[in-house]
């Protein structure tokens, strides 16, 4: 069964890692509910929650097949405790569906924030 997966940065079209999704297939423009903010890992942002966040975070949602699942999991070092997958809350027309992001595990306290949008 494939997944609906909110992407932020590095897998966006266009971005220096969409080849993970390439034969996946795109949904549409998607933003977070408010709540979420980008900040920057070192080179690609993370996604995490925050209350004064008001604005949510842009991105794309892909429905993605149970094999790029796995490798996606593998490239986001989920085994290894670096991200987690799970569910994100969106903005319609994805209000009324599950769909998963990638989250940081590493605390954002200190990071420098990249707001609602990121772009290579």
């Amino acid at each position: 069964m494939n997944t609906l997966l909110f992407v932020y940065g590095t897998l966006k079209r266009g971005c220096c890692n969409h080849h993970h999704l390439a034969a996946q297939t795109f949904v549409g423009a998607a933003r977070t509910t408010p709540g979420f903010r980008l900040f920057d890992l070192g080179g690609h942002p993370g996604l995490a929650a925050v209350a004064d966040a008001a604005n949510g975070v842009t991105g794309e949602v892909w429905s993605v097949d149970p094999a790029a699942r796995r490798n996606l999991d593998e490239f986001e070092g989920v085994a290894e405790g670096l991200y987690r997958r799970g569910p994100i809350p969106l903005e319609a027309p994805f209000a009324t569906v599950q769909v998963e992001a990638y989250f940081p595990v590493q605390d954002p306290s200190g990071l420098r924030s990249l707001g609602d949008s990121w772009s290579e």
